[in-house]
């Protein structure tokens, strides 16, 4: 199936500002980018890279007043739910890969020492592997109230598990922190994500947070804010917290004004 996902940005900047904008589908796998377009003759300056964790940011420089940016894409998603092994074990620390050990540690957002006491009083008696790491999802997704208003840029793991308030990028934090604290590698992506199979959500579209943990032989999807297994993910970016996949980073004044997201089945007609 396909899926059109893209965004809309409004942003003033009282001089010319240098930015890093991530809003594009990663192109290293599935799913598979059929066409795509910035709406705005600003990105005829733009150029691309690929960051130390694979996501790839377009470089720019907003010009001062107020400028539009819009992306929009059609992409193809193969239309399964997300994976799930049950029986995938956990590792232990020695037996992980090297690419995966980063995810094991403390990072900006998701200082899992600080809560390495909380997660074992919690989960620490949880059969380890899948189980363990669904429990998790189960325990914040009941237990975090979700909310626009309800949450800081500056906002850690900490202190969501202290507010028990956040939106989908904080379910996300904690989840990973308690994963980390136990040794267990996770690391947070973010994207666009459809309501294929769902009931209708009324709310304003958004981004979307979820979590990556690594279990048995490779990395595996769970999504604490929804706590339910997805069709048509199309991710953006991964790395060890949202400070490493940010949608804009500005260096200097850069205002957002108004932000719209949206994310569709294709529908074909007849």
């Amino acid at each position: 199936m396909q899926v059109r996902v893209g965004c809309e940005f409004v942003q003033s900047a009282p001089a010319p500002v240098h930015t890093i904008v991530q809003v594009e589908p990663r192109r290293d796998g599935a799913p598979v980018v059929v066409s795509s377009l910035w709406d705005d003759t600003t990105w005829s300056s733009s150029h691309t890279y690929f960051d130390g964790f694979g996501n790839m940011c377009r470089r720019l420089t907003f010009p001062m007043g107020t400028t539009v940016m819009r992306f929009d894409a059609v992409v193809e998603v193969d239309g399964s739910i997300d994976a799930v092994n049950e029986s995938a074990r956990e590792l232990p620390a020695a037996a992980l890969p090297p690419e995966a050990l980063v995810f094991a540690m403390p990072s900006r957002y998701c200082p899992s020492d600080q809560l390495a006491n909380v997660a074992g009083n919690l989960f620490g008696q949880l059969p380890p592997g899948w189980a363990r790491v669904q429990g998790i999802c189960d325990w914040v997704h009941a237990n975090i109230q979700f909310g626009y208003m309800l949450t800081g840029p500056m906002k850690t793991a900490t202190d969501v598990f202290v507010s028990r308030q956040g939106v989908c990028r904080d379910f996300a934090h904690l989840a990973i922190s308690f994963c980390r604290a136990l040794n267990i590698p996770a690391r947070y992506a973010f994207g666009y994500l459809p309501d294929i199979g769902v009931p209708a959500n009324h709310d304003v579209m958004d981004f979307v947070a979820w979590m990556e943990v690594y279990l048995e032989d490779r990395w595996w999807t769970f999504d604490p804010r929804n706590n339910a297994r997805r069709v048509g993910r199309v991710l953006i970016g991964r790395g060890r917290d949202s400070l490493d996949v940010a949608m804009i980073t500005s260096f200097g004044a850069l205002q957002l004004d108004a932000m719209t997201v949206w994310a569709d089945e294709v529908v074909s007609p007849g």
